[in-house]
């Protein structure tokens, strides 16, 4: 099966390119290269990050507004989804969610280290094969509360754009 490439360009700090796995989340795949193609995520933020853990962006934007899109079904194990056995070791693309199992949409978060934990739990989908200087430069970001979060970012941390590179 083929592999989509993406990169993702974020203000001020560089590019990261990561590899999709349809063939471990197809819905979650497709739905984000719906978004991709939108340019729904130009624009947004990773509004939360914690060092040694993930960074999470592809809800809010600058003025933290959320910016929504329609909910999916969770591809992971434990959601009954048995062909995602995707392990969230750094670099792994995975999708955020509320409680309810099918509520990922569009927030996704990129793991800064292994949190085997979330194995089975959230729907991974892809992995980054560069760029991961970037991912330490945004998990580095001095972070403080906004909202309901006490990690956002100081300084916003914003996605100019992910594009399509490889189909």
């Amino acid at each position: 099966m083929k592999h989509p490439i993406i990169k993702i360009t974020i203000r001020d700090l560089g590019t990261m390119t990561a590899e999709l796995y349809p063939e471990k989340a197809p819905k979650t795949v497709e739905n984000f290269l719906a978004l991709i193609e939108r340019g729904f995520f130009s624009g947004l933020i990773f509004h939360r990050v914690i060092k040694g853990f993930m960074i999470q962006g592809g809800g809010f934007d600058e003025s933290f507004t959320q910016q929504e899109a329609e909910a999916i079904r969770g591809e992971f194990l434990a959601n009954g989804f048995m062909q995602n056995d995707l392990r969230h070791t750094r670099g792994v693309l995975s999708m955020a969610r509320t409680s309810d199992p099918d509520s990922a949409s569009s927030q996704f978060f990129i793991m800064h280290r292994d949190a085997p934990h979330l194995d089975a739990q959230y729907a991974g989908f892809g992995k980054l094969t560069d760029g991961f200087d970037v991912l330490d430069k945004i998990a580095d970001s001095k972070t403080g509360r906004m909202g309901w979060y006490d990690d956002v970012p100081r300084v916003p941390v914003v996605i100019e754009k992910i594009e399509v590179i490889e189909q």
